[in-house]
């Protein structure tokens, strides 16, 4: 039985037994992470460089694509490095770190999809009130609170998770650090702190959904009443992009289901979708001209 204390590095899955796979998987690592660079750097380039962009939705646009960019960051360049030399370890510290990141990247997407709908909404439900709701002071502060509390979150799981005593090796099923791997590695009865957090955690992305699917279906509701047949898919292609609902079903999934359940290619497969995908969802339109200047 080993203890926390003396853990000095953890032992991350391989995606591949042969040396084949392993340089084939670094090959798609380093396609998705060139994809994720390319489209998001393109949205942040013409963020910045276009007056003309310089709205709400592109200002929340830019965030995102941010947040997209430190995700893709976290998790990505360990596995490639892994599958090219051949290796599984991660330091103890580095883990802690990797955790954190993914943790503080992926609350901050969550935050900021759920600001962009609310835009979408005052946008087209309530467009004669949205440069009040919606001025450059108000954006900015629900970016920094957006930020700020994806800040606390992570801070509060990476120190409430390595707290934890670990008294059942330091291999891990999963090809980064992530809470639910190493809880199963923490002794008994001492993981049920955690998962109240993460239970708590999962309720307030829960309520982020209800308040999505919600302003979705008044803003559906809204579109519908537009008279212009050239309004409505103008109308439909700023919202319809967004896919938080695969994120946020992926991600409860990963953080709340049964350990009993649990499988080494289910649990991998679900981590991609919530952790590999997102940052490569940088096809998402938008059209300046249906928001009110």
């Amino acid at each position: 039985m080993s203890n926390s204390s003396s853990i000095s590095h953890f032992l991350l899955l391989a995606l591949a037994d042969t040396r084949q796979l392993q340089l084939l998987h670094f090959c798609l690592l380093l396609g998705i992470s060139l994809a994720a660079l390319l489209g998001n750097g393109l949205i942040i380039s013409a963020g910045a460089c276009g007056h003309h962009l310089h709205t709400p939705m592109f200002f929340f646009l830019l965030n995102l694509a941010l947040s997209h960019l430190g995700s893709i960051c976290t998790t990505v360049p360990k596995a490639m490095h892994n599958s090219l030399w051949d290796t599984s370890t991660i330091s103890y510290t580095g883990c802690a770190a990797q955790l954190f990141y993914i943790m503080f990247f992926i609350s901050a997407e969550l935050a900021l999809l759920t600001i962009m709908c609310y835009d979408c909404y005052v946008s087209i439900c309530k467009p004669l009130h949205y440069g009040t709701l919606l001025g450059s002071r108000a954006c900015a502060h629900m970016a920094a609170a957006a930020w700020a509390s994806a800040f606390l979150n992570a801070l509060m799981h990476t120190a409430n998770t390595f707290s934890l005593p670990l008294c059942h090796g330091n291999a891990l099923g999963q090809f980064f650090c992530e809470i639910p791997q190493i809880l199963k590695l923490s002794c008994s009865y001492f993981y049920l702190r955690e998962l109240g957090v993460s239970v708590f955690t999962t309720f307030l992305a829960f309520g982020c959904l209800v308040f999505i699917v919600f302003s979705y279906v008044q803003i559906f509701r809204a579109v519908l009443r537009i008279p212009s047949e050239q309004g409505q898919p103008k109308s439909f292609s700023i919202c319809l992009p967004h896919l938080a609902v695969l994120f946020l079903s992926t991600g409860t999934f990963t953080y709340l289901k049964p350990l009993s359940i649990s499988s080494p290619s289910l649990d991998l497969a679900v981590s991609v979708l919530y952790s590999v995908v997102p940052p490569n969802q940088y096809l998402i339109r938008y059209s300046p001209n249906l928001h009110p200047e």
